[in-house]
């Protein structure tokens, strides 16, 4: 398998730190695996046995500590006496009040904590306040297209990247070939997975916090998913996914729209993308973008067999964005659009994403917004057509694929 190198990277970097490391993201994204990464690198390090204690909450045999004090009693038990302790709790939000045993273990002298989680409500409310300034956190994400590459042993890139633009990245999909039965299955159940578990884990939470408000209608729910998967790449709004749940025969209010859709972005399965006014500097609260973390779930959910490459393009480019570790926007410059604006510390970036750059009329379109722009930040279009290379008074057009593998070096395959 990949190793996550930057993840792990991540990890390696804050080891023995005080604070709590937090590794978020959809399931069976890798969470677990990286922490078994990190848990053979520290063993390299001369760390032994006793002092790892790992946990995951999704194997049975630990049920009995899905009690926050029997969680804490049970680690502080096993805690080495004079050696630091490596304490790794995997998917904790299964714990009922898992933050109070966290924040009693983060206390403790040579204790090192690291937790992961499939929801964004683990660092919410309550845990937020308790634990700030005490964590930091891992964004996780499937694998890129260049973790996906090294994982096949390289070959023809672009049929790989066709390969990769259908099944999406996420691990285990990856070693099932191209037998499309396998594929769908699994996706399939992940979904449910995520639909079934993390909409009962918000009505259990809703007894705690009233602001939740349960989400009683699955059939509702995916519905709305759908309509967001088919939506990538276009502005949408409370209002328009209401109107469409309307279209459908079904009458729906926008706050109960609001509430699906947090539940959508909850687990991690799409991520919402906030415009910005490029000459304005400011954010604008309506009609953001909605892009799902990985195509292999959009196919599943639509289930069709013609793509909008364009748009699925937009998806790759916006998460591997958020892999580099840029904040990430929609630009708007007077009347025009930016597909992206990228953001780290004190650099700025804007892209711009087409499949194809070799009609005129697209060539304009594509770089009208860029020249709008006055200031001096690196302008890009990303495309996957060959032909259209090259500087263009100042805006670089350069190749999705090669873009994507830009560094793909850093990763190592792990042998057994």
């Amino acid at each position: 398998m990949v190793q996550r190198n930057e993840y792990l990277e991540q990890l390696i970097k804050w080891k023995d730190e005080q604070v709590i490391k937090v590794v978020t993201g959809i399931r069976r994204c890798g969470k677990s695996t990286l922490l078994e990464m990190y848990q053979d690198y520290l063993k390299t390090q001369g760390v032994s046995e006793d002092q790892i204690i790992s946990i995951n909450f999704e194997e049975l045999e630990y049920e009995d500590l899905l009690d926050y004090k029997a969680l804490y009693n049970y680690v502080k038990e096993r805690l080495h006496e004079s050696k630091p302790t490596y304490v790794f709790l995997d998917e904790i939000q299964q714990v009922e009040d898992f933050q109070k045993a966290v924040d009693s273990l983060y206390v403790k002298k040579n204790v090192d904590v690291y937790i992961t989680g499939s929801n964004a409500y683990l660092l919410s409310g309550e845990l937020a306040t308790l634990l700030s300034g005490r964590y930091i956190e891992i964004k996780m994400l499937p694998l890129s297209f260049a973790e996906f590459y090294e994982l096949k042993s390289g070959g023809d890139k672009e049929v790989l990247f066709a390969e990769y633009m259908k099944n999406g990245g996420l691990p285990y999909v990856t070693v099932l070939g191209n037998d499309s039965d396998k594929i769908d299955t699994y996706l399939e159940g992940i979904y449910n997975t995520i639909m079934v578990k993390d909409v009962e884990e918000r009505q259990r939470r809703k007894e705690i916090d009233p602001n939740k408000r349960k989400i009683t209608d699955i059939a509702l729910l995916k519905n709305i998913s759908k309509f967001l998967a088919s939506s990538i790449g276009s502005p949408v709004s409370v209002k328009s996914i209401a109107d469409y749940v309307t279209s459908s025969g079904r009458k729906i209010s926008q706050n109960t729209v609001d509430d699906y859709v947090e539940a959508l972005v909850e687990p991690y399965i799409f991520y919402p993308a906030e415009r910005f006014d490029v000459l304005g500097k400011q954010l604008l609260k309506k009609n953001q973008k909605m892009y799902i973390v990985d195509l292999g779930l959009r196919r599943h959910l639509l289930a069709r067999g013609k793509y909008d490459l364009g748009f699925s393009l937009e998806n790759i480019i916006y998460f591997e964005l958020l892999r580099r570790g840029y904040s990430v926007n929609i630009g708007k410059v007077g009347a025009t659009e930016i597909d992206f604006v990228a953001r780290k510390n004190e650099e700025v970036l804007y892209y711009q994403v087409t499949a194809s750059m070799v009609e005129e009329a697209t060539f304009e379109r594509e770089m009208t917004p860029l020249r709008n722009i006055t200031d001096n930040y690196p302008k890009t279009v990303i495309t996957l057509d060959r032909f259209t290379l090259g500087n263009y008074e100042g805006i670089t057009v350069v190749n999705a694929i090669d873009w994507l593998l830009d560094g793909a070096s850093r990763f190592q395959r792990k042998t057994d």
